[in-house]
């Protein structure tokens, strides 16, 4: 499995008409359930007069959390769509909040549908797409005396260092992409007296 998804860089909206009914959506990056949580409320605060506020978000580079909501419209009209388009810009680690004001004509199902698609889509189409990669993080300790041969591997770009204690026994923790953990690890195997905690 690859080591690579694709999230928003930053919180994008756009708006959406449809036979009178307006459709606001808005886009956030997060990174758990909980902050998707707090995005949906902090929308359906601040509409609080909105007939429906709907949504779906998926979270994690597996792509395997995800819930969606329809708010009242008929069931499968409005949340499925809008994660339908989270899944077909492939994103992940994202909400898409869609809030509709009731503009007098009723749209049907399938009008419904293709609105709260539309909005969810339009709200995507504004974001920048990041490609991230999922990290991997690798703790060792090495003697003081192997410190030359150890910066020269962890100095290399695309390696994060996240903490180091250098004494008589030295210790590191440091983090790179998942595919490349295993080549980084056979690297310092071969550098003397390193192992891994």
């Amino acid at each position: 499995m690859s080591d690579i998804f694709y999230t928003i860089e930053a919180p994008t909206e756009a708006k959406y008409t449809e036979k009178m009914s307006k459709f606001l959506a808005y886009a956030f990056p997060v990174r758990t359930v909980e902050e998707a949580k707090a995005r949906i409320a902090e929308v359906a605060k601040r509409y609080y007069d909105a007939r429906h506020v709907c949504w779906a978000y998926m979270i994690g580079p597996d792509r395997t959390v995800c819930l969606s909501s329809d708010n009242g419209e008929p069931s499968g009209t409005a949340g499925k769509p809008i994660l339908g388009q989270i899944n077909s810009f492939n994103l992940t680690d994202v909400v898409i909040v869609v809030v509709r004001y009731f503009g007098g004509i009723k749209l049907g199902t399938s009008g419904l549908i293709s609105a709260y698609r539309e909005a969810a889509r339009e709200a995507l189409a504004e974001a920048v797409i990041l490609e991230c990669y999922v990290p991997e993080n690798i703790s060792f300790t090495f003697p003081y005396l192997s410190m030359n041969g150890v910066m020269k591997i962890v100095k290399q770009p695309g390696i994060t260092t996240l903490s180091q204690v250098f004494d008589n026994a030295c210790e590191m923790t440091v983090s790179i992409r998942r595919d490349e953990a295993e080549r980084l690890r056979g690297a310092l195997a071969k550098v003397d007296g390193v192992t891994f905690r």
